[in-house]
Parts: structure tokens; sequence; C-alpha cells
């Protein structure tokens, strides 16, 4: 049995989402209502499906996100992904239909890829490809002297040796990283 959290969580957590939002400049794109339509021109799609790939990606490093749900992007508006797909402002949304769109151009890209290989509802989205996570750690390595030694996820992104560097923040434990998955 499924229960609803009480009105003042639920508010509680609406307002949460409202003020991460708040702190993402969503680029001038995004107030155009012909932006959350897919254009029929080929040339101008294309365009459109860059754009949206770009904020995507901005929007997903901004919050640290790494694992998206589409129906959290359409129905949550709780969700910090939802204001990414719908802009309440000028009464647009994102069709599913769309969003699997370009989740199939980012794929094309090597920018994401569908959770368990298969369409479905959850995404991984790379904005930062596993290629350039692995340039970066390992310039860490040799910058610290920690080539060849082990050294674990959570001493990269909470320890002493990565503390305020900023990069490795981005690996913490938020929900949807891909250390919670």
């Amino acid at each position: 049995m499924t229960t609803n959290p009480p009105p003042a969580a639920a508010a509680a957590a609406a307002a949460a989402a409202a003020a991460a939002t708040a702190a993402f400049p969503f680029p001038k794109e995004h107030s155009f209502p012909p932006f959350f339509t897919p254009q029929i021109n080929l040339s101008t799609r294309h365009a459109q499906l860059s754009k949206w790939s770009s904020l995507i990606l901005a929007y997903c490093r901004h919050h640290k996100l790494y694992r998206i749900s589409l129906s959290d992007a359409t129905t949550s508006p709780a969700s910090v992904i939802y204001p990414l797909f719908n802009n309440e402002t000028i009464n647009r949304r994102l069709e599913v239909s769309y969003m699997k769109e370009m989740i199939d151009f980012m794929k094309r890209q090597g920018r994401a890829e569908w959770y368990g290989g298969k369409e479905g509802d959850l995404v991984w989205v790379y904005w930062r490809t596993p290629e350039e996570w692995a340039g970066l750690l390992e310039r860490w390595a040799d910058e610290t002297g920690n080539r060849g030694v082990v050294v674990t996820v959570y001493e990269l992104a909470e320890g002493e040796g990565t503390r305020g560097s900023g990069e490795f923040l981005m690996m913490g434990s938020r929900k949807g990283s891909w250390l919670t998955a």
C-alpha cells in the first residue's frame, strides 16, 4: 500500500526543489515555448536536440545527477529533475516521447545510456564521460603521488587528499549518483 507524504513534507520537498532550481541559470531558450516542441525542419531539429543535450548535461552536472528518471521528470514536481523538462511559467513541458528521442541523441554522442541497456524509465547521464573521469583520476593520482595506491571511492569523494578540490565532490553520494546505483 502506498501512502502519500503529509502535506507539510510535500510542501517542504517542493520548496527544496524550487530552491535547488533557482540556483541553476536556465538559458533563455528554456523560456521559449517552441523549445519544448519537436521541430519539423531537420536542421532545426538537430540544433534543438543539441541545445537540449547541452542543457541536460549542464543541469545534471550542476545538481550532481548521474541517473535520472523520466517519470520523475514528468510527474514529480518535488523532484530535482522536474524543472528541467517543465517550465510552469510558460505552461510548457516536454513529452516523454521527445525526452526519449533526446536520450537516444545523447546516447549516440556517448553522453547517455539507458539503465540496464534498454529503453525504459531510468537513464545514466554522462556529463563527464567515463574516459574523462579516468583522465581526471589519473591526473589526480600523478599530482598527489597516489599512482599505484589503492584508494576507495569514499576517500576520493570525502577524503583529506581531495577535500576542497571540487572535482571529486561531484562523485559524492547525492541521490542519483553512481554511488547509490
